[in-house]
């Protein structure tokens, strides 16, 4: 008989541009903590129309690699267009996302895997020990602050996309540009359940920042007023309950 091989229950989630440094040094870091959890699973890289050589790297990666999916969008589309395109294609029913720039240590998973408990639908990372410029990190410090005011629930870290949730939380998932920083109250407001968990962060070996005040001030403002509308809005995800067939009549 041919080999079947077993469906993910994993599948790893990698938002992809200008990242050429960092992708083969972090799928083997990230290979060998998955392969040591046992279980079947996929890396899915998002190409988000990387001016660098990262696709074609990609590509020869690929080759050698049946675990590994690639993907390209037709545009660059953004971070939370990536995670989006992501969670589409994933197969799995349990998702890891996390940054392609070696910043989030693939060593932390099996902690957040343990922390998605069956009454819990994802755990956030939050970066303990930031490896940041200063204003960075202050910049980061005021718009965390300034959402939870804004949008009405509190998230520690919302910049940070080191996280596992379940497949069935992002069903019906509000897709647009920001989204991937809002995940958690976006998931709250509809009844699910969010944890935290501190987490490793490490030192940029590669590549630069795609995020500063200039392209997050104004956007962020907004963005903010909009979820805070939304979840006002939003309908719970657990909704329904199934009623079973009634007794055949006599």
């Amino acid at each position: 008989m041919p080999f079947t091989p077993s469906p993910p229950a994993l599948s790893c989630i990698l938002p992809i541009f200008d990242e050429e440094g960092c992708l083969e040094p972090l799928l083997q870091e990230l290979e060998a903590t998955l392969r040591e959890l046992g279980r079947p699973y996929e890396i899915i890289c998002v190409d988000d129309c990387s001016r660098d050589d990262s696709l074609a790297l990609l590509s020869r990666l690929r080759e050698q690699n049946d675990r590994l999916r690639l993907i390209r969008h037709t545009s660059n589309l953004g971070q939370s267009a990536a995670f989006a395109t992501g969670f589409q294609v994933a197969a799995a029913p349990i998702l890891i996302t996390m940054d392609a720039d070696m910043q989030h240590d693939p060593a932390d998973i099996p902690r957040l895997l343990a922390a998605l408990t069956p009454t819990t639908d994802m755990v956030c990372g939050v970066r303990a020990n930031r490896r940041d410029t200063w204003i960075k990190r202050l910049s980061s410090r005021v718009a965390n602050r300034f959402r939870d005011i804004v949008s009405g629930d509190r998230i520690t870290d919302a910049g940070c996309t080191f996280r596992v949730l379940r497949r069935s939380a992002v069903v019906e998932l509000a897709v647009f540009n920001g989204m991937h920083r809002f995940l958690p109250t976006l998931l709250r407001c509809r009844g699910l359940s969010v944890a935290e968990l501190p987490i490793n962060h490490r030192p940029r070996t590669s590549g630069v920042s795609k995020y500063g005040i200039g392209n997050r001030l104004w956007r962020g403002l907004l963005d903010c007023i909009a979820v805070r509308w939304y979840a006002q809005r939003a309908i719970p995800a657990r909704r329904w309950e199934h009623i079973p067939p009634s007794l055949p009549l006599k």
